[in-house]
């Protein structure tokens, strides 16, 4: 019994530990923030982190964006799978819009 209740809590310790570094660093520490104001449209057609992270990098923030390249160099980025190309594909489909020749 005393076992036990030792690693409940060791395990509270940790967690409250985990908190308070969480709350000194603030919001704005997160690697994420700096996707999250300029992803939206991705993040709204469904796509994976790497997906949305690999199309910001490269400057593309909405759906038109992708008239300007190919299927091919799309599929080349770091990060876009191909759950990712089937998705741009099936929603530039949507929207009437072509990938670049």
């Amino acid at each position: 019994m005393l076992a036990s209740q030792a690693k409940k809590t060791a395990a509270a310790n940790r967690a409250l530990k985990k908190t308070e570094l969480e709350n000194r660093k603030g919001p704005e520490s997160h690697p994420e923030d700096d996707y999250f104001e300029q992803d939206g449209n991705w993040r709204a057609m469904g796509l994976a982190a790497p997906a949305r992270r690999a199309l910001v990098d490269q400057g593309f923030y909405q759906l038109s964006d992708l008239r300007k390249v190919s299927i091919a160099a799309i599929k080349d980025f770091h990060g876009m799978g191909p759950n990712a190309v089937r998705i741009l594909v099936a929603e530039m489909k949507k929207a009437d819009l072509s990938f670049r020749s």
